[in-house]
């Protein structure tokens, strides 16, 4: 019985670097089609690391949860926190990458995460910090657009979308244990 344990989670985790490196292979071809696409060896081990730990997570969140709700609440929280941070990374959301209001993104994450924690990682509690963390995303597009930063109104709410969208699973999740 053990042993079958161990053999399922080393093909979950064969399974999270496969399609961590087949994600990685998407540039690396298009480097040898288009000049539009030039990475280093610098974003190859960032992109690596974002790919490889977000499945992680996601595995972590998956034995977690019981329930497909949980599961998928859980996962397009992921998706969602991968996408903010690889956004901000690449060309940054209030002006460009190297823009310092961009770190305000850190505190949005980290209201999600704290939330979340404080929470036990338990459905209600965590769809709590999910809409939380949709609360934060858009204080971080008013404040951009009171400061003069930029218009980002748009794209913080489609990211408090996605936020509200996880925590109506978690809360479905929590539905679905009573």
């Amino acid at each position: 019985m053990e042993t079958r344990t161990m053999i399922t989670q080393n093909k979950r985790l064969i399974t999270i670097l496969l399609i961590a490196g087949g994600l990685l292979m998407v540039p690396l071809v298009a480097m040898q089609f288009t000049p539009e696409v030039m990475w280093d060896e610098t974003d190859f081990i960032v992109a690596g690391i974002l790919l490889f730990g977000t499945g992680l997570l996601f595995e972590l969140a998956a034995r977690k949860g019981g329930n497909t709700a949980y599961r998928a609440g859980a996962g397009l929280a992921l998706f969602t926190g991968l996408v903010l941070i690889w956004m901000n990374l690449a060309v940054g959301i209030i002006g460009n990458e190297e823009n310092p209001a961009n770190l305000m993104y850190i505190g949005v994450l980290a209201v999600g995460l704290i939330g979340a924690g404080i929470a036990g990682f338990r459905p209600a509690g965590t769809a709590r910090a999910m809409y939380a963390t949709a609360a934060a995303q858009m204080l971080v597009g008013i404040i951009a657009l009171v400061a003069g930063l930029g218009f980002t109104l748009v794209l913080n709410g489609v990211f408090a979308l996605l936020w509200i969208g996880s925590g109506l699973l978690f809360k479905h999740s929590s539905e679905q244990e009573h």
